[in-house]
């Protein structure tokens, strides 16, 4: 069996044994797109709509390596802002012997000392995140472990604002012309494809977010009773609006595939007029040197037991999110991985998504 036609299997199966009820998968290299496929209707419903290749989905955490630490990418550029630099320099209320150490490495390897989620409900606006998030307990001796954090995510988010001066989609969309306007056009099999990038955003248009598929909130979730579409699944994200360092973003295949293309080029050094560099990306897809940590700068790394399975090189990193969405890029075998679903809409458990990431990713290291 050909390799996309073996994942195509893994898709198929997961939907009928309800994992998710819509996927989209694109798979490229760095001259472009080798395929894509839609799975799949956007809910269990046998009525509901069939998924397209232009369906939305919300990216949940992906919004952590495509939104934020992309932006932190170029603030670093820029001089904007330092690795090293003590989180106690951003923000007042972030003191104390136990946290004065914690650098803006350390909330994007997420080893802060910041546990995942805040204990209680969430608050409402930045102010009053931001001063739960610097006055709570640490929950670890900072770099001596490493805990995914949306916690530390979320400060960065605020960070980038205020060292960028501007919103932190304002300050996305800036890269996201850039990545529009570099060599926009991409090659599938002879086929001329023209991704758009304008459904890669925090805030979609009403037609747009009619056409997402949909997610549903968790029981701890004020909005539990209704189908989100084209709102975000997240509630802390909710109650900033939507536009938040951790999660937030929507995207459909084509628009993460042209993102996760400018990084798999920075990657292997094609050194082309893009937002990445490849000494930037090199530097944030660096393994930390914290002790058992996986983490790189925001992106994570290859690992035998990921959920990018067991046959990607030790050179590949990626991410994934809550609702059922991942992006690998392995620079060493020259490909990208993108695998969009809606498990978060009554779909299976945390661990039925992963085996299922794990399988694709096997299945498709031939391609």
């Amino acid at each position: 069996m050909m390799p996309f036609d073996a994942a195509a299997r893994v898709i198929e199966e997961a939907i009928g044994a309800r994992v998710f009820p819509a996927a989209v998968a694109e798979v490229g290299a760095s001259r472009g797109v080798l395929w894509r496929d839609a799975f799949g209707r956007l809910t269990f419903d046998a009525e509901s709509a069939p998924t397209t290749i232009d369906t939305p989905f919300d990216l949940a955490s992906l919004t952590k390596v495509m939104a934020t630490t992309s932006v932190v990418m170029q603030l670093m550029s820029s001089g904007t802002l330092r690795l090293g630099e003590p989180v106690s320099a951003a923000f007042r209320e972030w003191r104390g012997p136990d946290r004065e150490s914690v650098t803006v490495r350390d909330l994007l390897e997420h080893a802060s000392g910041l546990p995942a989620r805040l204990v209680d409900a969430p608050p409402t606006g930045r102010r009053e995140f931001e001063h739960e998030i610097c006055v709570m307990p640490l929950e670890y001796e900072p770099r001596s472990r490493s805990i995914y954090s949306d916690l530390g995510f979320i400060l960065l988010g605020f960070l980038a604002e205020d060292r960028g001066g501007a919103s932190l989609a304002t300050q996305f969309d800036v890269l996201k012309v850039r990545l529009a306007t570099d060599d926009p056009d991409v090659h599938s099999r002879g086929v001329r494809l023209q991704p758009d990038l304008a459904d890669l955003a925090f805030d979609l248009g009403p037609d747009v977010r009619r056409s997402c598929a949909p997610t549903l909130p968790l029981d701890d979730d004020s909005r539990r009773g209704r189908v989100l579409r084209g709102e975000v699944h997240d509630n802390y994200a909710a109650a900033l609006a939507g536009v938040a360092g951790h999660a937030g973003l929507f995207g459909s295949a084509a628009a993460v595939g042209r993102f996760g293309l400018a990084v798999l080029r920075a990657a292997r050094g094609q050194d082309e007029p893009t937002p990445f560099s490849p000494s930037l990306v090199a530097t944030m897809t660096t393994k930390s040197a914290v002790l058992g940590s996986s983490r790189a700068l925001g992106w994570d790394t290859m690992l035998p037991t990921s959920s990018c399975g067991t046959r990607m090189s030790p050179a590949a990193f990626g991410h994934v999110g809550f609702t059922g969405t991942s992006l690998w890029i392995d620079p060493v075998r020259d490909r990208y991985y993108v695998l969009l679903a809606n498990r978060a809409c009554g779909g299976g458990s945390v661990d039925a998504m992963r085996d299922l990431r794990r399988a694709f990713h096997d299945a498709l290291v031939d391609a």
